[in-house]
């Protein structure tokens, strides 16, 4: 497990003023295309597998409809999961750490990934600008997502 928690939680004030900046200076389509780029240029070669933070701490969101493909593909008894498992919150069914990690860490439904999976850190994503309180609670979670924010405060030559 990579240790970013720390690293990030000594720069968490920096971080959130880095957040009021934006608030206030960014514009919100240049931000999104930041934020993309970015993104494309760290996933480029970051190896989730060798991370696997956001499994273990945020573990996993799903929806019924996703948690009856998983359940179909893999063979396994939804309401096991439901009663045993998983709990409901918000019509999502949820998770922490992910059960579905095998013990070296890998990932055992990465054929049907859930959208919070398939999708997260979501920094490819639109309107990020409305999102940076999850993007700065994110950077103690995903490397990429703390080396994201750190390039984008020497874009905006923020210190």
């Amino acid at each position: 497990m990579i240790e970013i928690k720390e690293i990030s939680e000594e720069k968490l004030d920096e971080n959130y003023r880095f957040r009021t900046f934006l608030k206030s200076h960014a514009d919100e389509k240049t931000l999104d295309e930041q934020f993309k780029k970015l993104h494309n240029k760290y996933f480029k070669t970051f190896d989730c597998s060798k991370c696997r933070n956001c499994c273990k701490v945020l573990g996993i969101s799903m929806s019924d409809d996703e948690l009856n493909k998983i359940c179909k593909h893999y063979h396994l008894d939804v309401n096991e999961l439901k009663n045993n498992v998983l709990k409901e919150q918000y019509g999502e069914y949820i998770a922490k750490p992910c059960p579905f990690l095998n013990e070296d860490d890998s990932c055992k439904i990465k054929e049907c990934l859930p959208e919070s999976c398939r999708d997260y850190p979501y920094t490819n994503k639109e309107e990020r600008l409305f999102s940076l309180l999850t993007i700065v609670s994110n950077s103690k979670v995903c490397p990429v997502v703390y080396k994201i924010l750190e390039d984008l405060k020497e874009i905006y030559n923020f210190r």
